[in-house]
């Protein structure tokens, strides 16, 4: 018996009924696809939240949360996405909206820390430390002193590979295209733990919403940047 990917989610987040999960229990027992799938899901939650739940477990500022009053999006919180694609931080949703800010081409955002970006033919690509850090930064070695840190790696469904990054003045997600890495996400950066933590929630939503498969674990991650990302 085989279950699509959603419901193994739901399963893993104990959101189904009694009926549908005594039928996985069973699949487990007998199916070895089925239990590597659920095997599978829980390690991509243990990834995830060992990158993501230290900052959306920091105390809502209160400067932010007051922007939130009366205004809060609930449409998020009642989409039907497993519990990881819903890190706590997600419910602010409107004030993490308010947070993004597109491609804000000669914007300061993109400008004040040292040329991230640049235009290649009409395209916007990363440039300098920023590209340097996305063909050859992993997650699982960087310095914490990092001055741009990468988050997740993953590919889209175009088969690209692509990956989140943060760093004081920009956050994002680029996919490679070429020889350039694509900026297909962008949100103003910050050293304080208030962009931090809206920056988490919308970046991990957005990055989501690409994925093809899991995210890469540390040997393939390297195994990618090793074969330049191709």
């Amino acid at each position: 018996m085989s279950f699509d990917r959603a419901t193994i989610a739901a399963y893993v987040d104990g959101e189904l009924d009694l009926v549908t999960s005594r039928r996985i229990e069973k699949s487990i027992a007998e199916d070895a696809g089925v239990a590597k799938a659920v095997e599978d899901e829980r390690a991509l939650r243990a990834r995830l939240s060992a990158r993501f739940d230290p900052v959306a477990q920091e105390p809502v500022p209160n400067r932010l949360a007051a922007l939130l009053s009366g205004n809060v999006d609930n449409s998020l919180s009642e989409r039907r996405l497993p519990k990881w694609y819903r890190p706590s931080v997600l419910q602010w949703g409107a004030m993490a909206a308010s947070l993004v800010v597109g491609m804000m081409i000669g914007g300061t955002a993109l400008d004040r820390d040292g040329g991230y970006v640049r235009d290649n033919g009409g395209r916007i690509v990363a440039a300098g430390a920023l590209a340097d850090a996305l063909d050859s930064q992993l997650a699982s070695t960087q310095a914490s002193t990092a001055k741009v840190r990468i988050g997740i790696s993953f590919a889209n469904a175009d088969g690209q590979y692509c990956r989140t990054f943060e760093s004081a003045s920009l956050d994002g997600i680029a996919c490679k295209a070429g020889s350039d890495w694509q900026l297909r996400r962008t949100m103003t950066g910050g050293d304080t733990s208030d962009y931090r933590q809206a920056s988490a929630g919308e970046l991990v939503e957005a990055a989501a919403g690409m994925m093809a498969d899991d995210p890469l674990d540390a040997a393939a991650e390297k195994a990618a940047a090793e074969n330049g990302w191709r």
